[in-house]
């Protein structure tokens, strides 16, 4: 009889997700780059949401401003939606090149650092300047 801590994980378990363990390590390019991408969908939506309660409760009172809160959570899943699909896949397609085996730990670094950085960039304002 299997029980239920012996079963292979899939794809559509949350506890795939959650398994912070060094001997889940993620060896297809498909394990990483999915574990990666919603790492930085989650943490991307979780910052988007904070930003738009603070734009929602200082703009509560404007006409139309109230209103921007809703384009920041829609930023929030275009963004990792669009760029964090490309930047996963290369991630995890270097990691499976080299023949490195990934922690599920890793790939939150690295989900989470995409938003960080998208966050940074976004605070900077570089693309402004160019």
């Amino acid at each position: 009889m299997i029980s239920s801590n012996d079963q292979p994980y899939t794809f559509d378990s949350i506890q795939f997700i959650g398994g912070f363990t060094q001997n889940n390590s993620l060896h297809t390019f498909r394990e990483m780059w999915y574990h990666i991408l919603l790492w930085a969908f989650f943490s991307s939506i979780f910052v988007h949401t904070i930003a738009a309660l603070v734009a929602f409760v200082t703009l509560r009172k404007h006409k139309f401003g109230r209103f921007f809160s809703i384009l920041i959570l829609i930023m929030g899943v275009i963004s990792p939606a669009t760029s964090g699909v490309i930047s996963s896949a290369a991630i995890a397609f270097v990691h499976r090149a080299s023949s490195l085996q990934m922690s599920p730990i890793y790939a939150m670094i690295w989900g989470i650092g995409q938003t960080l950085l998208s966050a940074c960039i976004g605070f900077t304002r570089i693309l402004a300047t160019l």
